[in-house]
């Protein structure tokens, strides 16, 4: 069983940066893949970023490119999402994930998943 908690939500200018932040707990955080995804009101789930278990390997979808970084640090059980360059379609409930087996960004392959954090980006 992982817990996932997301932080570093909130009000930003366009333009701005925003570091989120996930903790997970349990001893075996190091043996998951994490990925980050957003949803806003009246959309789908969009995936955002994703990582293997080791940090060596990162994923991204073309939409944020160059802008999103995923990191990950396992001695402190947490994974990281800094953004840049953000803008107002960025606004949404960004979700951290856990999954045992590889890194993917197919929402309904993760095994857990954390409350969610609100960014909002204003224009």
């Amino acid at each position: 069983q992982v817990q996932l908690v997301e932080s570093g939500g909130g009000l930003v200018q366009a333009g701005g940066s925003l570091r989120l932040s996930c903790a997970a707990s349990g001893r075996t955080f190091s043996s998951y893949a994490m990925g980050w995804f957003r949803q806003a009101p009246g959309k789908e789930r969009e995936f955002i970023a994703a990582i293997s278990w080791n940090g060596i390997n990162t994923y991204y979808p073309d939409s944020v490119k160059g802008r999103i970084t995923i990191s990950r640090d396992n001695a402190k059980n947490t994974v990281y999402l800094q953004m840049n360059s953000l803008k107002p379609e960025d606004t949404a409930a960004y979700y951290c994930a856990a999954r045992l087996m590889g890194a993917t960004h197919r929402w309904e392959e993760y095994d857990y998943w954390g409350q969610g954090t609100q960014v909002t980006v204003s224009s």
